[in-house]
């Protein structure tokens, strides 16, 4: 296992810097790295590595929900309003249903198949825009309009709507009745997932307000609460759940508003843990993708992807209707809705485990929409925003 993890952080970095130079996303890099080492191609990873390696990406996860938390101008997405809300779950539902057009057509999926295949496909991926929308937000570019700020919070919860639906969807397959409660979880979740965040955030505050102590503790205690809420949630058997993703996130906006100093400097100690947490995420992400079943993949997969995109940015554009981003603005925050990496990688292979029909072509469609749009999302992003946003002063 030590050999993997040199090999992670060494090749990963490598290649990161490398593709960097090159004015690309050292993103692709990274997720390159996972796939040449990984199982599919070379087979340098420790099967030990690999078999906790969701585990490995979600800790990622959960350090880089925590870092925008603690920087998440809560005031600029009070001010955004209802397209806030709207993002959460418009521009997925929009996807969904392009698919719902065309995968019949396209791949000759039945209509419960292709939704099967529309919410795997449908989630934006937080580990390539998260990072991006922090970044935006340190160096201030967009935040007086609020647009880093409303893709932070749509992106976090937009994952929690898709599971719903993968979940509810593969129920329908093998056989099971629609719960109506499911569906009214998934505002309830994020309710409560807001509410317990701001909660621990606040208690953290009261207790560093009082308790002196290092701020590397500090960091080790709000990751340890992280990851137990993250427990908490997986190990929950009620009706009625909270999201631990968006807990987390609102864990860090507690402990900023209560205790500013002591969340702006652990927000600093964040961002030096997500330097190795970063190449972790996407080489293990890049490790999952079997180009194997790429080989299967015919043009019709490369254009139901694209028309799945145009639908999903169509559905960014009427959530942003009535703002006040210009042009330049909303087609910005378009692209930037579109990455795909963290969900798909999660869930892609399920309908296959589950022996479903359609599980082969769900997974190599998942496989080559993270392949597309994760290197091609981030050099959008990362191309454009200094072009398209202004800079606050």
């Amino acid at each position: 296992m030590l050999l993997s993890i040199a090999l992670i952080l060494l090749c990963g970095m490598s290649m990161s810097w490398i593709c960097k130079k090159l004015k690309l996303p050292g993103l692709l890099g990274m997720l390159l790295t996972g796939i040449v080492l990984g199982p599919y191609v070379l087979d340098l990873l420790d099967p030990n590595i690999l078999n906790i390696s969701s585990e490995l990406r979600k800790m990622a996860l959960i350090i880089i929900l925590m870092r925008a938390g603690l920087g998440l101008d809560v005031s600029g997405l009070k001010k955004i309003g209802r397209p806030a809300v709207m993002m959460c779950f418009v521009p997925a539902s929009f996807e969904l249903l392009g698919i719902l057009l065309l995968a019949p057509c396209l791949l000759g999926l039945s209509l419960l198949e292709a939704a099967i295949l529309g919410s795997v496909l449908a989630a934006v991926s937080p580990a390539v825009v998260v990072p991006r929308m922090v970044k935006l937000m340190e160096e201030g570019y967009g935040t007086e309009e609020g647009i880093p700020q409303l893709i932070l919070a749509g992106a976090s919860v937009d994952d929690v709507y898709v599971i719903v639906l993968f979940t509810t969807f593969t129920g329908i397959m093998q056989g099971k009745s629609v719960s109506v409660m499911s569906f009214l979880n998934i505002p309830i979740s994020i309710i409560l997932g807001m509410i317990i965040g701001l909660l621990a955030g606040w208690l953290l505050a009261r207790y560093f307000e009082k308790v002196h102590i290092r701020d590397t503790v500090k960091v080790l205690i709000l990751l340890s609460i992280s990851f137990l809420l993250v427990v908490a949630e997986d190990h929950m058997t009620t009706a009625i759940t909270f999201s631990a993703l968006i807990a987390v996130m609102f864990l860090g906006v507690g402990l900023q508003k209560y205790r500013e100093v002591a969340a702006k400097r652990i927000a600093v100690k964040c961002g030096k843990m997500w330097v190795a947490a970063e190449v972790f995420l996407f080489v293990l992400v890049g490790a999952t993708v079997n180009i194997g079943y790429l080989s299967h993949v015919g043009l019709k997969a490369v254009v139901l992807i694209c028309g799945a995109l145009i639908f999903r940015m169509a559905g960014v554009f009427v959530c942003l209707l009535g703002t006040d981003m210009n042009g330049k603005e909303k087609l910005f925050t378009m692209m930037a809705y579109t990455p795909k990496a963290t969900v798909q990688a999660a869930i892609g292979g399920i309908p296959l485990a589950l022996g479903f029909a359609c599980g082969d072509v769900v997974l190599t469609v998942a496989v080559l929409a993270i392949v597309l749009t994760a290197p091609l999302g981030a050099f959008a992003i990362d191309s454009s925003y200094k072009k398209f946003l202004t800079k606050t002063k």
